[in-house]
């Protein structure tokens, strides 16, 4: 009987159009991660994906599930993995689970982080993993932003066009803004996200710390649900998610 294993990705997103397969392109995590697996496997693999990163994305704990046929020895599935997969897709860890486990619907949260690199000029070493942003950011009034979007919420006003979700509500665990010797990091935990949700979320943070919006347009976009209300949406290179979260 075919075996079920998770396993743990980082990837860097630059040149990839997202995690999802797509019919016009070949450049998607999902795609790469389904030719390796099918060479290993000798036959056509599919992976489920525990969230659908978007172009130019980035990860750093991805997980995803599929089954194989053949008998590899679980700690040889991420050396075997890394061989054929290219250079900037890495399997971290494989585990063995259950045969109903699934990637995607038994997570309970993700964490993601989003970077900004606070400075007139960019970084060679980071310009793909950072938005620069060369104004004087007001970190206090963006946290105190940051925890009025704590909790349960109807997000509506912070997801962008073309979702087809049923909700648009959403909980927020924790929302964090950390000051680094180089950089500004928001830290998001929370049960699910929508569509470029943490892009809008920092998006609008980013025009409260400019001065460009106050605490109280957050307010009105979160009761009026309008996404006119809220923030641009920031560049998704600044974004990666660390980790998903399970019982």
């Amino acid at each position: 009987m075919a075996q079920n294993y998770k396993i743990t990705l980082e990837y860097d997103g630059s040149n990839y159009s997202g995690w999802q397969i797509q019919k016009n392109t070949a450049q998607t995590i999902q795609q790469k991660l389904e030719e390796a697996l099918t060479t290993l496997n000798k036959s056509r693999v599919r992976v489920t994906g525990a969230g659908r990163t978007d172009a130019g994305v980035h990860a750093a704990g991805q997980t995803a599930n599929f089954f194989l046929d053949v008998n590899i020895p679980v700690t040889k599935i991420p050396i075997a993995l890394n061989t054929v997969l290219p250079g900037d897709i890495i399997c971290r860890e494989a585990k063995l689970v259950a045969q109903d486990f699934h990637s995607r619907y038994d997570a309970r949260g993700k964490k993601y982080r989003y970077r900004i690199l606070n400075s007139n000029f960019n970084s060679v070493f980071v310009r793909n993993f950072v938005y620069r942003v060369s104004q004087k950011l007001d970190l206090k009034q963006m946290q105190k932003a940051a925890n009025l979007l704590e909790g349960q919420h109807d997000f509506a006003a912070f997801c962008a066009a073309g979702s087809s979700v049923e909700s648009t509500v959403r909980t927020i665990y924790s929302f964090d803004v950390i000051q680094t010797a180089e950089e500004i990091w928001f830290d998001v935990i929370g049960n699910g996200f929508l569509y470029n949700m943490v892009r809008i979320l920092v998006g609008t943070l980013l025009e409260i710390g400019i001065g460009k919006k106050t605490i109280s347009n957050v307010k009105q976009a979160l009761i009026e649900c309008d996404r006119k209300l809220a923030g641009a949406t920031a560049p998704a290179q600044g974004l990666t998610l660390l980790e998903v979260l399970y019982d």
